[in-house]
């Protein structure tokens, strides 16, 4: 069997430029980036490896300049293969936009190349949006595996057109397809828990708003990004994704609720790192900003936040800190405040509660809450939701053989709820 020998064609262009490692290379671009102007540009030797693999990622655009400059060829000839094919160029200056993956990653089948006739109307980002905008709102009601597809799809022709798009349509699609890209990530991570699937999603996301110079959308990709490394522990990662939010997020005018959600972020990360207290001083300085507040509104794609939401993380970080008032306190207001739409919270929210009983010695109370959380879950399917109901019963299980726990145990083993938290 032949063994994989790698992108040689990188490899011998790094060699012939006087660069005898990939810790050397990746030194030269990082310095090359600086000298370009491209600041925050950090190569390391990891991400060389992986272009110099047997299917190199295609780089992103800061990257892609860089290469190009430094060692004087193509990517093509450098051994990279666009994603939307090598037979497929470019037209119009400028990186070039990703195609969706085909059917080896997400199920979508790849579309025929074909050239630009005319550049597409101006109507055809208005109408690329107003679809974005209905599959946003969609993702609070419809299960997440019959809306993922649709999104994915959407996402495939947003490409499409941005290919064939000149300003200002150009610009309206790019923000729109980061925009799909973003809904689509969140669902693979939070609802279909495939972490590796949604961090490739979200750094397309990432490339689409960097299409449309989208520094607010940007900081909401990679934020989102951050949760990736948080929710394993990688504390190091984490933070380096929430200082790269934070510091697209200064280059326009955030909301305050903006703000505060990157600071409900970045505590949600460090409380599953093990560090309660540094969240807890996130939360109450979200609280502040939140109670201080701006001139900037908020963009209409951040559904996913408000001070209701702010207390739930308060009060999961404070179970988790082991105050358990102040955590019950916390999500009673934060289940008080919940506003219509908001049903997938709300089974977290009596998740956590649960949560709070059980550890207060409350078993039935505790068993109640779960029973809400079982009943929410039947109308809108949540993974998130349904971790929080296995974790509280975890911690019944010195309590297994009382009644109220073993009819808690019919509910959430019969046949709707088995099969669907088995199915997803």
């Amino acid at each position: 069997m032949t063994r994989p020998t790698g992108n040689v064609r990188l490899k011998a262009a790094r060699v012939a430029a006087g660069f005898n490692s990939q810790q050397d290379l990746a030194d030269a671009l990082s310095e090359h980036a600086t000298r370009m102007g491209i600041r925050g540009l950090s190569i390391g030797a990891r991400q060389v490896r992986r272009w110099e693999s047997d299917n190199p990622p295609w780089p992103q655009p800061d990257c892609q300049r860089v290469l190009v400059q430094l060692l004087g060829q193509s990517l093509e000839s450098l051994g990279f293969t666009p994603p939307w094919g090598a037979h497929e160029q470019a037209s119009g200056p400028g990186p070039r936009m990703p195609i969706p993956r085909t059917a080896t990653g997400l199920g979508l089948p790849g579309a025929p190349g074909r050239a630009a006739a005319m550049p597409q109307p101006m109507t055809a980002g208005t109408d690329f949006h107003t679809v974005t905008r209905s599959h946003r709102r969609l993702y609070w009601s419809v299960a997440p595996a019959s809306l993922h597809p649709a999104v994915e799809a959407h996402a495939t022709l947003g490409c499409f057109l941005l290919r064939d798009s000149a300003e200002p349509t150009r610009s309206v699609i790019a923000a729109a397809l980061a925009e799909t890209y973003l809904l689509a990530g969140r669902i693979e991570f939070f609802d279909l828990r495939e972490p590796g699937l949604a961090h490739e999603t979200l750094l397309l996301a990432l490339q689409a708003a960097g299409e449309a110079d989208a520094p607010l959308l940007g900081s909401a990709v990679i934020a989102h990004m951050a949760f990736i490394p948080g929710w394993v522990g990688d504390r190091d990662a984490a933070r380096e994704r929430m200082t790269a939010a934070r510091t697209y997020a200064r280059r326009t005018h955030a909301s305050a609720e903006f703000l505060a959600w990157l600071d409900a972020v970045e505590a949600e990360c460090e409380t599953r790192c093990g560090d309660t207290r540094t969240a807890l001083h996130l939360i109450a300085h979200a609280e502040d900003v939140l109670k201080d507040g701006n001139a900037h509104e908020s963009p209409e794609w951040m559904d996913w936040f408000s001070p209701a939401r702010l207390a739930a993380f308060k009060g999961n970080t404070q179970l988790l800190a082991g105050h358990l008032p102040q955590a019950r306190a916390a999500l009673l207001e934060a289940l008080e405040a919940m506003a219509p739409g908001e049903e997938k919270q709300r089974t977290v929210i009596y998740g956590d509660l649960a949560a709070v009983e059980a550890a207060s010695g409350n078993t039935e109370e505790a068993c109640s809450y779960v029973g809400q959380a079982l009943d929410q879950l039947t109308l809108t399917w949540y993974a998130t939701g349904m971790d929080r109901v296995r974790e509280v019963r975890r911690a019944l299980t010195p309590h297994q053989h009382e009644r109220c726990v073993r009819d808690l145990d019919d509910r959430l083993y019969d046949w709707s709820t088995t099969v669907s938290a088995l199915s997803r």
